[in-house]
């Protein structure tokens, strides 16, 4: 029996799947079956877990991909203006590669985010039924370090 929780935890740290099949004794294609189960889970779990870390990470990246993307610009330009065509086809992909990372960059952010607000609307819902209860899962959720540490939830 694999423990998804485990099996997540060890994925982050960079375990590879054989070390993780070894771990749980099972073959790298069962592993491999429980990762596409875990699939979202898994990224939802990084970014609960480490949310705060992840969102001011982020920030300083894409602080630097700007940085990055505005000397791509500057080279384009001289580039263009000296007619180097090569330096300024490699700007252009720079420049590209750079938005792309961007895009990805916010598009995770605002995942991030969105699984925030669910998951508190989620507990005040549960608190609207039985407050016992949603101090019950904020315990079950805090053992399983699945609530992201930046989040504090009030009792």
């Amino acid at each position: 029996m694999i423990d998804k929780v485990k099996l997540s935890q060890m994925l982050r740290e960079g375990k590879t799947p054989k070390q993780c099949a070894e771990f749980f004794g099972v073959s790298q294609g069962r592993i491999s079956q429980v990762r596409k189960q875990l699939n979202i889970a898994v990224v939802k779990s990084v970014a609960l877990e480490t949310g705060h870390k992840v969102v001011q990470k982020n920030l300083d990246a894409v602080d630097q991909l700007r940085r990055i993307n505005e000397t791509a610009n500057r080279l384009l330009d001289e580039a263009v203006a000296s007619k180097d065509h090569n330096v300024a086809l490699r700007s252009l992909s720079e420049i590209r590669q750079q938005l792309a990372l961007q895009l990805d960059i916010l598009s995770r952010l605002h995942d991030i985010k969105a699984i925030q607000e669910f998951q508190l609307s989620v507990l005040e819902a549960i608190e609207e039924a039985s407050p016992e209860v949603r101090n019950a899962v904020i315990d079950k959720l805090h053992a399983r370090n699945a609530l992201r540490r930046a989040i504090e939830i009030s009792r």
